[in-house]
């Protein structure tokens, strides 16, 4: 439950598989997060701005942990930066990923460990297009967290890039799991909401942490 709302925040399962738990992370921990994704945004193997095979540049910067995600694929070197080795996926992060679920399902999660978490950093002109996380060899659900100023985040259909869709406004602390009917859907940020972190934070834009189960 969110502190200090007028109108509290339900949890609401926004479409088949697709829950959204209002204010998940107290204020503790989202410090305690904040401060691991900003180590983790070092170099080597840091923050890096992602290339498109068609030549463009996407607006948000993002670090790989346990496995490096590049347009289309996975590996365990930034093959589409500075060559080091990813960095490791720490076993809290699949704790928390698995309690994550089990709060979101009311059911325990999956035999399958957690291994890869993509960090990706919104400022205040990022937005993410409509994409479904595909490069995965698993279905175990995808737990996303969020920190820092609010998003319009878009969940779409399994179909293609289009209507019909759902916008829900996630904040700082809040919770989303897909899996199930939502694992493949297509789904995106159109924008950032400024000035809308808490001042506790110190954090100007968004991050977003999203947490899989590769299946390699």
């Amino acid at each position: 439950m969110d502190d200090g709302e007028l109108f509290p925040r339900p949890p609401a399962e926004i479409a088949p598989g697709a829950v959204h738990l209002p204010g998940w992370l107290d204020q503790d921990a989202q410090l305690r997060l904040l401060a691991a994704c900003r180590e983790w945004a070092r170099p080597p193997a840091g923050l890096r701005t992602v290339r498109m095979p068609s030549g463009g540049l996407m607006s948000v910067r993002t670090v790989c942990l346990g496995w490096h995600w590049f347009p289309y694929g996975y590996a365990r070197t930034v093959v589409d930066g500075d060559g080091a080795p990813v960095k490791p996926f720490p076993p809290w992060l699949d704790a928390l990923a698995r309690d994550a679920v089990t709060r979101a399902y009311g059911r325990p999660a999956g035999p399958e460990a957690y291994d890869i978490a993509l960090v990706n950093f919104y400022d205040h002109a990022a937005k993410m297009g409509m994409h479904r996380d595909g490069d995965e060899r698993s279905d175990a659900p995808v737990v996303s967290l969020s920190l820092g100023d609010a998003c319009v985040f878009r969940l779409g259909n399994t179909d293609g890039r289009t209507r019909p869709w759902t916008d829900v406004e996630l904040r700082s602390g809040d919770l989303l799991v897909f899996g199930g009917p939502a694992r493949r859907a297509y789904h995106g940020v159109p924008r950032v909401l400024p000035g809308t972190a808490p001042p506790a934070l110190g954090l100007t834009g968004r991050l977003n942490i999203t947490l899989r189960v590769s299946g390699l």
